[in-house]
């Protein structure tokens, strides 16, 4: 008979079942929400779910139903695939704009913690002037100029969001660029894109990792708000921002018209959070906390 703690020790681990205990259950959940909807804004459009978002299919401000699951708006359409159309534009938007700020964040603070003196300066100072601005001011200042629209809403969350991120990756980077393996390098020779790129940038790539989570979480908010306010997608596509925003017009007569892009923005940005807390205990465990 074979030994059991012998079988147990030698039985070949499940990398994907490892991963994914050592996340809690409320990160599980919080992964499972942002994937349910990230599946819905991909495969909804593909697959037809409730219709065409444009056609005008009912009665105006009509309740949930079998027929309409979220109701219909104002002008008759039914809720549900513009809903769905929503999720999938503030997502692909943020996600987007989110990209871009981490190129630029990681880039511009590896070069400010590796070279520090002026460069540093330089790059820190023109971060806290874009910090100084109220993310909502600037954001509706930027669609001044480029005019209303995804334009307006990707270059306002990446100046909104690029700051912050900067600012802690070039932290995290200076306190790489003092350690011994790093001052070996420089002084054997490598050349600093090298030593960068080789060195740095994998040692900071968990606070990148953390920063652009909490980024993503904050370009679904910029971009509900400056859509709320009529700065950011325009008609007749739709966004969760635009969606809240005709709601709140009918929130008395037809609160289900209000209430489904509200509770879906705001269980994308708590998700996010999460996810973001749970990545920073991984990559911080000196910090951890509790959630």
């Amino acid at each position: 008979m074979k030994d059991t703690a012998t079988e147990s020790t030698t039985r070949p681990r499940n990398p994907v079942r490892g991963a994914l205990a050592s996340f809690d259950a409320l990160t599980l959940t919080c992964a499972g929400v942002l994937a349910l909807l990230t599946l819905a804004a991909v495969a909804g459009p593909l697959a037809g779910v409730g219709g065409d978002p444009t056609a005008i299919v009912g009665p105006r401000l009509a309740p949930p139903s079998a027929e309409y699951p979220l109701g219909t708006d104002s002008l008759g359409r039914s809720l549900l695939p513009r809903v769905i159309e929503g999720v999938g534009t503030t997502l692909v938007v943020s996600a987007v704009a989110v990209l871009c700020t981490a190129v630029i964040s990681t880039a511009g603070g590896i070069v400010a913690g590796y070279h520090g003196g002026a460069v540093n300066g330089v790059v820190m100072r023109i971060g806290d002037v874009l910090y100084a601005f109220p993310a909502i001011i600037l954001a509706i200042l930027v669609a001044s100029v480029v005019g209303p629209g995804r334009t307006a809403a990707l270059v306002s969350i990446v100046l909104v969001t690029v700051p912050l991120m900067t600012r802690m990756v070039g932290a995290a980077a200076r306190l790489v660029c003092v350690r011994d393996y790093v001052t070996a390098a420089r002084i054997s020779g490598v050349s600093a894109p090298r030593i960068m790129v080789r060195h740095v940038l994998t040692n900071v790539s968990g606070t990148v990792a953390v920063q652009t989570t909490y980024a993503l979480s904050v370009a679904i908010l910029v971009e509900g708000g400056l859509s709320f306010l009529g700065y950011g997608v325009q008609l007749p596509a739709s966004s969760l921002g635009l969606l809240i925003q005709e709601g709140t017009v009918y929130m008395v007569k037809a609160p289900w018209a209000l209430l489904a892009p509200s509770v879906i923005l705001v269980l994308a940005i708590v998700a996010i959070n999460v996810i973001g807390d749970s990545l920073r205990d991984r990559f911080e465990p000196r910090k951890a906390r509790s959630l």
